[in-house]
């Protein structure tokens, strides 16, 4: 006879406080499990689910974070975020954790089709950059894994995550992904550069916002039309934001993080920088002849733009300002084969980085997500 869930995870917690001690103060944040196995497309461990319904999420030995599903209203910490990066890095790993030295906890669940056997991974990226395996196997699954890593001097102590601090009640899953079409596939598999593809493989948002003013007001701001790739982009999408990375400000926005307040607070920052260091900073900028004149930025703080050389916008290089290199030269497509070369894996640059590990399916991956009026 089959033991009682409920004895089981009784078992699990009973165990976990033998290795830890009893839960922090406070009631742990509910989940519902269901929804987030349903969301997730797995049945989650026994005593996984047990432990995290008594604890919440918890700081192990000062050195191992323990992720549970839950809300939080200021973005420190998103589970849904967590889980679909992570869950990347290679085939069939889920993440459950994380380390204060920048690993991961992962279960494999291609070991087994019971969430119950799936047994424990670490993954270490400092080992990568040694040159060893960053993979650590233990064999185990999460509470003889944690006990193992109890019996290799992991301090028995147990706190309230710090990253909960500002959690406001359960996690409630996103909307999935969609599913790419038929059409998707063929449009990124066709090697097409122009506008046409782009919109097959990635469908536009209904109601593109751009902003509250027009093209007349941003060229005034700017003492320069733009040229016609970037129009009819930001007409087609809006602003909004790529594969979480790159983010295209409001054209017509007046606030200070949109097109032109962003592009000439930037430029005048440049040239603050350049008048000091030179050597890291050797661009003209807008409008001084062949000037750079930003119109996106990454999460990391590059920035892409256009040198601005001669009166014809249309003529206009493209190029990155990399945070954390030195500039390269300009780039030889359009913007818009750019962004398509990009999001099939086929350009990885300084500022613009491969998205996708090797074994990903890029049209899989690719997002757009738009900005929206406000009140919208």
């Amino acid at each position: 006879m089959s033991q009682d869930p409920r004895d089981t995870g009784a078992d699990a917690v009973a165990a976990f406080a033998g290795l830890f001690g009893p839960p922090p103060g406070g009631p742990a944040i509910p989940v519902d499990w269901a929804a987030v196995e349903e969301w997730i497309g797995l049945r989650l461990p026994a005593d996984y689910k047990a432990i995290a319904t008594v604890y919440g999420p918890v700081l192990l030995g000062e050195r191992f974070w323990i992720h549970t599903p839950y809300a939080d209203a200021h973005g420190l910490f998103d589970y849904g975020r967590f889980v679909q990066e992570y869950r990347r890095m290679a085939p069939g790993v889920l993440p459950l954790g994380e380390t204060r030295t920048s690993g991961t906890l992962f279960w494999d669940t291609s070991a087994s089709d019971d969430p119950d056997a799936w047994p424990v991974l670490l993954h270490d990226p400092h080992e990568k950059d040694k040159g060893r395996d960053p993979w650590r196997r233990t064999g185990a699954t999460l509470l003889p894994a944690l006990a193992l890593l109890v019996g290799e001097g992991l301090p028995r102590t147990l706190a309230r995550s710090a990253r909960a601090e500002d959690a406001t009640g359960p996690w409630v899953p996103p909307p999935r992904h969609p599913a790419p079409t038929a059409a998707q596939r063929a449009a990124f598999a066709s090697g097409g550069t122009g506008l046409d593809t782009l919109l097959a493989a990635v469908p536009p948002p209904p109601q593109p916002y751009l902003g509250p003013r027009d093209w007349e007001w941003t060229y005034d701001q700017l003492g320069t039309e733009l040229p016609g790739a970037y129009v009819r982009l930001m007409e087609a999408y809006g602003a909004g934001t790529w594969c979480d990375w790159l983010r295209f400000p409001l054209p017509w926005g007046t606030g200070q993080d949109d097109l032109a307040p962003w592009a000439e607070g930037h430029t005048a920052h440049y040239r603050s920088l350049r008048a000091d260091y030179p050597e890291f900073h050797p661009l003209a900028v807008w409008p001084e002849p062949r000037g750079f004149l930003p119109f996106a930025s990454t999460i990391d703080g590059d920035q892409l733009g256009w040198l601005a050389d001669g009166d014809d916008p249309e003529t206009w290089p493209l190029i990155i300002d990399p945070r954390h290199a030195r500039v390269g030269p300009p780039l030889t497509g359009t913007l818009t084969g750019t962004l398509l070369a990009w999001l099939r894996g086929e350009l990885a640059v300084e500022g613009l980085p491969a998205l996708f590990h090797p074994h990903e399916d890029p049209v899989e991956q690719v997002t757009y997500r738009p900005r929206t009026a406000p009140g919208a």
